[in-house]
């Protein structure tokens, strides 16, 4: 079979918040979502101690669901709906935000970490018009409670974040035809993924170089590929395990207006979220910004 053909590779922009290095690999220059994944930063690796919370600060969010994914570290959510809950290095939390929610997230090393490194990922997931407008929800698992599927010959693990892998499924809920997997390739290792044809497909490199469909990446590099059906061998020359993010999923059909915290359908659905927001219908919590 065919191999899929890269369609651009990225290396992203900085966007530090707060002290917390950042760089943002969605949207960028070549493309605005990969399927209905709009937003990708990716944050350190980096040394906070417990007393350095690296906070986001209060702030909205409308039309979208955010996900936040730990290598290291440990993350504090607390929102306008009551939700107020930690995670730690390998788990994830997930945030409905519908028709508009206020969050706070604090992260840092975790205590008992004597080098407390920080080190993950956000993404913000599009929704589907209908789901925008439905209230906010919040689920939370531990690196424990997240499906993970051992590779044949010993070639690594697989954690299905959002969607699903063969019978596999992720709690996570969705709303479109979407996935995120997190591959753990062991040393010297191949991984093939069968993509399918129509799918949009993205790799990020979070912490080493590797080589796929015959192609060398670096760290740190997100790599798009085209529409059409074919392999991704992903092939790990490294006498290391390598760390690689998959995800995308059915293109997002509907039109996709950005602007801050919120992703709508139009720039009048963009209006009626700074509205509500400024009119107090995102509920309370503590000062924003602070």
């Amino acid at each position: 079979m065919k191999q899929k053909q890269v369609s651009f590779s990225w290396s992203g922009n900085r966007a530090d918040i707060n002290g917390l290095p950042i760089l943002r690999m969605l949207p960028n220059r070549y493309v605005q979502a990969v399927g209905s994944f709009v937003f990708l930063d990716h944050f350190g690796p980096a040394i906070h101690p417990p007393v350095e919370n690296k906070g986001t600060g209060v702030h909205p969010h409308r039309g979208i669901a955010t996900l936040s994914y730990l290598f290291k570290g440990e993350a504090n959510h607390e929102d306008s709906a009551g939700n107020n809950q930690t995670i730690h290095s390998g788990g994830l939390q997930w945030m409905k935000a519908g028709k508009g929610i206020l969050h706070n997230e604090t992260i840092h090393g975790e205590a008992e970490d004597p080098e407390h490194e920080v080190h993950g990922v956000q993404f913000w997931i599009n929704l589907p018009p209908a789901i925008k407008e439905e209230s906010p929800e919040y689920k939370a698992l531990d690196h424990t409670e997240i499906p993970k599927i051992q590779l044949p010959d010993q070639a690594g693990t697989l954690k299905i974040l959002v969607g699903k892998y063969a019978e596999t499924q992720s709690p996570v809920p969705t709303y479109n035809e979407e996935f995120l997997y997190h591959l753990k390739l062991a040393k010297l290792s191949t991984f093939v993924l069968d993509t399918k044809t129509g799918d949009e497909y993205a790799v990020f490199l979070p912490s080493a170089g590797l080589v796929i469909n015959e192609t060398h990446f670096e760290k740190g590099e997100f790599i798009e590929f085209d529409r059409n059906g074919g392999l991704l061998t992903m092939h790990n020359t490294s006498i290391l395990d390598v760390d690689v993010l998959i995800f995308g999923g059915a293109p997002y059909t509907d039109p996709i207006v950005a602007e801050g915290p919120f992703v709508m359908n139009s720039k009048l659905d963009i209006a009626m979220a700074y509205r509500d927001f400024l009119g107090g219908k995102y509920g309370k919590l503590g000062d924003i910004g602070r």
